[in-house]
């Protein structure tokens, strides 16, 4: 039991410091996942003196880690955003990825003596842009929609093929039917992913749960089982997981507001977990030897690999040069490579060890070099959107279940076209009204009269019946104001 309680006490501790190393970054400029990083290199052995060498334990938990960060990258991705992005969200995430494999481990034979097979497999180990870091770092980047979407699509999917593509070369299963396995993998984990995300969504939005805080953890729940799902079935697992969190994420739940805010805090913590492991176990006494390796790997992939596969995967898009020197930048490296290099480790493949040290190394560096700079490229290239821009209304629900009604909240954010309308002018459908709005802090009963302001916090019933027509009525006053149905304006989320 002393054990115990010194293990929760560290890890509260190591909770805590990570969370204030977020705003520490924030204002120094940094990636955190640095920070957190650093923070298992102080606990490990070179530090308070922690051994934790077990690369089967670490690879597992990173796996484990990274579905949860998936299923918050899932959850938290708007369809309306990353729509227009999918077909080359997909071609970076497969094509890309092959040709990003294929150009570093070739760069590697030649540049650092690797066999062909363990260029290859380096090239497949750094070729995934990782879902946490683009998650954190990206969207503190505000770039045009279709530029975010194509990179959350992007690191969201090519987990599952850089995953496959990795395991192959570590066991050297390399026969002419292993592009069939990756068909079937990537094919059969996204159906079942989409499969499980409805079906999850549809038995929540009937399910009358005891509690608020159930919806969250059932939601999460679905997307780890999909994962499970995904596994069990010979397919991509991680595939499963991210798509079954976009179904989730854009399907009509109650207490969406809470369930994307609980996901976002298990995505954290994921991450904070992950990162810290991560550097609990590297050694950085071998780091040294690594060096030279990672900044040759490094400079082939940042100035030759990435290009060259943004290049040929935005090809059939006509994609602006701007856009397609932003993506070769921001394709940004994280926990997930590390957590790749285990897999050959783990199967005792020579000197992967070595791999191991060298990834570590890399992502520091690449972390460094593009997480610090994202801002200043994308201002520099002439993408940076204002801050000021207005973001649209919150909206969410909760059923009534034995009324069969919905309590439907929202919150007008400013720059919102809701701001100076009438609530007259709102018409909502029969079957739905504003009960309560509360303005700085005080909540009153409207009338027909009252004139809604920004920051105004408003709280409409409704019937299960006018739900859907209600809130698409609120979005379509929000974008285009009280003439909204004139302009043309449905208030779709999609």
């Amino acid at each position: 039991m002393d054990g115990l309680t010194t293990a929760l006490g560290i890890g509260a501790v190591v909770l805590l410091v990570s969370v204030i190393a977020v705003r520490v970054s924030t204002r120094l400029g940094l990636p955190s996942l640095l920070l957190y990083l650093g923070i298992g290199v102080l606990l490990g052995e070179s530090g308070l003196g922690i051994r934790f060498d077990d690369a089967q334990l670490t690879q597992a938990l990173g796996i484990s880690a990274l579905v949860l960060i998936l299923s918050e990258g899932g959850l938290t991705t708007r369809w309306s955003d990353v729509r227009p992005a999918l077909g080359l969200g997909v071609v970076l995430s497969t094509v890309g990825v092959g040709v990003s494999i294929a150009v570093t481990g070739t760069a590697l034979h030649f540049l650092l003596g690797l066999d062909w097979r363990v260029g290859l497999l380096w090239g497949a180990v750094l070729s995934s842009t990782d879902a946490a870091a683009v998650f954190s770092v990206l969207r503190s980047v505000r770039v045009g929609k279709r530029l975010a979407g194509t990179l959350e699509l992007e690191s969201g999917l090519n987990d599952a093929p850089v995953f496959i593509a990795v395991v192959l070369l570590a066991s050297g299963d390399l026969s002419w039917t292993a592009p069939l396995l990756l068909v079937y993998e990537l094919g059969v984990g996204a159906v079942l992913g989409c499969a499980l995300g409805w079906i999850g969504a549809a038995a929540l939005r009937r399910a009358a749960l005891p509690a608020t805080g159930l919806y969250p953890l059932a939601t999460v729940a679905v997307c780890v089982l999909a994962y499970a799902a995904g596994d069990l079935a010979h397919a991509s697992g991680l595939l499963a997981t991210y798509t079954a969190g976009l179904m989730l994420g854009n399907a009509k739940l109650p207490h969406r507001s809470d369930t994307l805010s609980f996901a976002e805090g298990l995505g954290w913590l994921a991450q904070i977990g992950l990162f810290v492991l991560l550097g609990l176990f590297a050694a950085p006494g071998r780091l040294l030897h690594a060096v030279v390796p990672a900044l040759v790997a490094g400079a082939v992939l940042l100035l030759l690999a990435r290009p060259l596969s943004v290049l040929l995967s935005a090809l059939p898009f006509r994609m602006p040069w701007r856009e397609q020197a932003f993506l070769s930048w921001s394709g940004l490296r994280g926990a997930v490579p590390i957590v790749l290099a285990l897999v050959p480790l783990t199967r005792g493949v020579p000197d992967a060890q070595h791999l191991v040290d060298v990834v570590f190394v890399l992502v520091i560096v690449l972390t460094l070099v593009q997480g610090s700079t994202l801002p200043l490229a994308a201002r520099w290239l002439g993408l940076a959107r204002p801050t000021s821009e207005p973001r649209e209304i919150e909206v969410d629900s909760a059923p009534l279940d034995e009324l069969g009604a919905n309590l439907v909240q929202v919150r007008i954010q400013p720059g919102s076209r809701l701001h100076g309308v009438y609530l007259s002018e709102l018409r909502l459908p029969t079957g739905a009204t504003v009960s309560l709005v509360v303005r700085e802090g005080a909540g009153f009963t409207p009338k027909a009269t009252t004139r809604l302001q920004e920051r105004d916090q408003l709280l409409v019933v409704t019937t299960e019946a006018a739900r859907t027509a209600t809130e698409q009525r609120i979005r379509a006053v929000d974008r285009a104001g009280r003439y909204a149905r004139w302009k043309g304006e449905s208030g779709s989320a999609d």
